[in-house]
């Protein structure tokens, strides 16, 4: 038996068993990591530099980006120098770091994208207060609750779990800190306490994820009135994206902290893991960009005009 106080380290899951599958993980890593960089990257780049993208919608898409950016940086690196150096240890302080860092980012992402929402919505269906509702100031506050709160709801979550004694071990069944793995090794029934946070947590999660139902039930209603083909074309491609990336991010994030414990397993929470903390970052920009001509053609400058200068 151990309580927190004499745990110095934890001890993250192996990715693999053999050498080979493990420098096969690093590399897998490092060639998402390298890709959710480069593709945030050009977007914060191709909406800072490009005038003609300064609006609510490019804002909160920066916004994004840097969430992106932030989520993949907190959690890819120790699981990238874990790979390569054969060792699992995570340190009792990084390990808080690592933890607050990520649902920091992950919280304020979850934030934005219900804001993203909101600007849709009133691009859409409210489109002479656009201005009004969706002024400078108004975005900036808005964008500013979003990390606020996320720093709050992350400074709240990684307080209580490090408060709890911890007398099971110090081996988590995951390849970085996680709040569900950590509980695993509390030894009281303190731990109920961060039960009923996460609870509270899911309740407020839930409203912003009904908010985002009734907006898109709004917005489609409205699309499919307007007269024009070209005109229902031009709003589903910047509804559609915002759409994709909420789906991917909920139904992974979702399912991983609430499915059965029946079907749990080391696999299966590292795969699910991966999913919603390593896949979006890289696919986000991807799917914007796809879809939203304004965002390719700043893109295109943005090489266009480094190879120039090559």
């Amino acid at each position: 038996m151990s309580n927190s106080s004499s745990i110095s380290h934890f001890l993250l899951l192996a990715l693999a068993d053999t050498r080979q599958l493990q420098l096969l993980h690093f590399c897998l890593f490092l060639g998402i990591s390298l890709a959710a960089l480069l593709a945030n990257g050009l977007i914060i780049s191709a909406i800072a530099c490009g005038h003609h993208l300064h609006t609510p919608m490019f804002f909160f898409l920066l916004n994004l980006a840097l969430t992106d950016l932030g989520c993949i940086c907190t959690t890819v690196p120790k699981a990238m120098h874990n790979c390569l150096w054969d060792t699992r240890t995570i340190s009792y302080s990084g390990c808080a770091v690592q933890l607050f860092f990520f649902l920091f980012f992950i919280s304020a992402e979850y934030f934005l994208l219900t804001v993203m929402c909101y600007d849709r919505y009133v691009s859409i269906c409210k489109p002479l207060h656009y201005g009004t509702l969706l002024s400078s100031r108004a975005c900036a506050h808005m964008a500013a609750a979003a990390w606020a709160s996320g720093f709050l709801n992350a400074l709240l979550h990684t307080a209580n779990t490090f408060s709890l004694p911890l007398c099971h071990g110090n081996v988590l069944g995951q390849f970085f800190c996680e709040i569900p793995h950590i509980l695993k090794l509390s030894c009281s029934k303190s731990y109920l306490r961060e039960l009923g946070l996460i609870a509270v947590t899911l309740c407020l999660t839930s409203e912003c994820f009904v908010f985002i139902v009734f907006s898109y039930v709004q917005i489609f209603r409205t699309v499919l009135r307007i007269p024009s083909e070209q005109g229902r074309h031009k709003a589903f491609s910047t509804c559609l994206p915002h759409l994709a990336v909420v789906s991917l991010f909920l139904s992974t994030g979702t399912f991983t902290y609430l499915k059965p414990l029946s079907i749990s397993s080391p696999s299966l929470d590292l795969s699910l893991s991966v999913l919603y903390s390593v896949i979006p970052p890289a696919l986000n920009p991807l799917i914007y960009s796809l879809r939203n001509q304004q965002l390719k053609d700043g893109l295109s400058k943005i090489t266009m005009n480094a190879f120039h200068k090559l």
